[in-house]
């Protein structure tokens, strides 16, 4: 695994693949399997908590007005659902040690 960069879904699957000893294919498909689940909970409208990393937290967001930064026109801004991140207290100290 790369230690500066994205992480990607093959480099979680590859680690899969040497720590559990699945195959690589089975890991990929794990990984895949995984995230899909996420995906369709988010879709749902769930919440995902991920102990000791993190939680995805949907929030509705109302219709507000806004402006054009280069025109300074105000412009309606439409409701809509955001996907926000908050990282665990685990997570947080973790990464405070790096």
């Amino acid at each position: 695994m790369r230690s500066i960069g994205t992480l990607t879904r093959a480099d979680l699957a590859e680690s899969i693949n040497r720590r559990v000893g699945l195959s690589r294919a089975d890991s990929l498909e794990m990984v895949e399997s995984i995230l899909q689940h996420m995906c369709d909970a988010l879709a749902d409208g769930q919440n995902v908590k991920i102990s000791g990393f993190g939680t995805f937290l949907l929030r509705d967001k109302a219709e507000r007005i806004g402006r054009n930064p280069k025109t300074g026109i105000e412009v309606p801004i439409t409701p809509r659902r955001v996907l926000s991140f908050r990282a665990s207290q685990m997570l947080k100290d973790r990464i405070g040690q790096a």
